[in-house]
């Protein structure tokens, strides 16, 4: 998957310019006629048209006629999917989490607040700390157009959102407040409270070990079940204060039902242990990295917990010399991680991929194809990337499959999405072409993986 998005600022300049000179009066119409059209949702189409207008598909199938005002794109020899949905990236949040304790902190007490501050923040949302990331623009590159937005957090990070890769050219303010600018990139928000697990903490206040984040974290539910119950109090007597803690205020959702729990864990242990603690307080969880997922599958798909795999797959450490040894342990790791999905398919468990970590953004779909070749059906990687995706979100009446009245997120490349050959042709967002360009092929082989260094 070679071609790159071009992000020149003179290129943005003069296409800005061109939209507020025909806003209203040239809306966006494109029409892919002819191009074998794969909406997940449903059957493959052998050769239809995908019509596109003001952001929105307004008709797919093998009849459609594209409208006199549309621009035509022949879509002969191409196929046209869903565009691909990334569950894990934190590319574009604008936050800094410093993890060394301050030299300031003197006091135990202060050391505590410290602590506190720093791995309890579950009332931060990624979507009030979204810029417009050239990073996360290129991702459109790969062909995903959308990804779930997470807090760069420790132990509770906050909450995230499901976002496109680019905004749309919006309307000039003429006259009137302008709008907030990144809010367009947000396609649904807020989607899960995120828990990193165990979570790695510095400093000297509690918790430090396994045992006290786990500890940590029931005792947290466990404080925002009692300020319910106190506010509930307080709303019939004047003579009991009503609490206020934002941090145990923005865990009420969580416990109500309303909002996911995302467990960031690897083991199987961990995941058992995550799926306790969401038995315990009434959550409902998915299961996020996962490297060992397959070793619950049956657990997972009993309590149908989702899962989002991390297909940041496991790679030799960098600093290890060409002829030393590395455990067996870590060589079973690195050859069964491709392996997992088709296992949860298996199993019968709803996943979806993420790229948490990933050094080479194309290394997404390559090791989704990966993981196609190691047993898991085609089909089910699309959905993973697509559609499964979306639904984890709660956005696939939004995204997710090519169907009429959804938001046109589009990639059309010149070939099956899991062949090493094939091009990304066209690329779209919020229903604009996005312009492509080719570049030089990037040295093959991925990020560092789980537990490289």
């Amino acid at each position: 998957m070679r071609p790159t998005i071009r992000l020149a600022t003179i290129a943005v300049s003069i296409a800005a310019a061109m939209a507020v000179g025909t806003s209203a009066d040239a809306p966006h119409v494109y029409a892919i006629r002819g191009a074998k059209i794969v909406p997940v949702s449903g059957p493959a189409i052998a050769s239809g048209t995908v019509v596109i207008r003001n952001g929105i598909i307004e008709a797919v199938g093998a009849s459609v006629t594209p409208p006199a005002a549309a621009q035509v794109i022949d879509g002969t020899g191409l196929t046209v999917y869903p565009g691909l949905i990334d569950m894990g990236n934190a590319t574009g949040v604008n936050l800094q989490v410093n993890r060394q304790q301050p030299a300031t902190v003197r006091t135990t007490d202060e050391a505590e607040r410290w602590k506190r501050d720093l791995i309890f923040t579950p009332a931060v949302r990624a979507a009030d700390h979204l810029t417009e990331a050239p990073e996360l623009s290129r991702l459109a590159n790969t062909g995903v157009t959308s990804v779930l937005s997470t807090p760069p957090g420790v132990i509770v990070k906050g909450q995230s959102a499901l976002v496109n890769v680019t905004a749309p050219f919006d309307e000039p303010a003429i006259g009137h407040v302008g709008d907030f600018r990144t809010g367009i990139q947000v396609v649904r928000t807020p989607v899960a409270l995120h828990i990193e697990f165990p979570g790695g903490v510095g400093g000297d206040a509690y918790p430090v070990s396994l045992l006290g984040v786990i500890s940590f974290l029931r005792q947290s539910f466990l404080d925002a079940q009692h300020q319910q119950l106190v506010a509930l109090r307080a709303a019939k007597t004047a003579a009991v204060r009503p609490p206020y803690d934002p941090a145990l205020d923005a865990l009420q959702p969580a416990l109500n039902g309303t909002l996911p729990v995302i467990f960031e864990v690897n083991t199987a242990r961990e995941i058992m242990r995550s799926l306790d603690m969401a038995k315990e307080f009434k959550l409902t969880p998915v299961i996020s990295s996962a490297a060992e997922a397959d070793q619950v599958g049956g657990e997972l798909k009993a309590r149908n917990v989702r899962v989002i795999y991390n297909l940041n797959y496991p790679t030799r450490s960098r600093t290890l010399t060409p002829d030393a040894d590395e455990s067996l342990s870590t060589l079973e790791a690195r050859a069964h991680a491709p392996k997992v999905p088709g296992a949860l398919e298996k199993a019968g468990v709803t996943f979806a991929f993420s790229a948490t970590g990933l050094r080479e953004p194309r290394d997404f779909v390559r090791n989704a194809a990966r993981a196609v070749r190691s047993g898991l059906s085609a089909d089910a990687a699309l959905r993973a990337l697509t559609l499964d995706a979306a639904k984890i979100a709660g956005a696939d009446a939004r995204v997710g499959s090519i169907d009429k009245g959804k938001i046109a997120n589009l990639v059309v490349t010149n070939g099956d999405l899991f062949e090493e050959a094939t091009q990304i042709r066209h690329v779209f967002v919020d229903g604009r072409m996005l312009v492509l360009e080719e570049a030089p092929a990037a040295p093959r082989g991925g990020g560092r993986g789980r537990g490289g260094l």
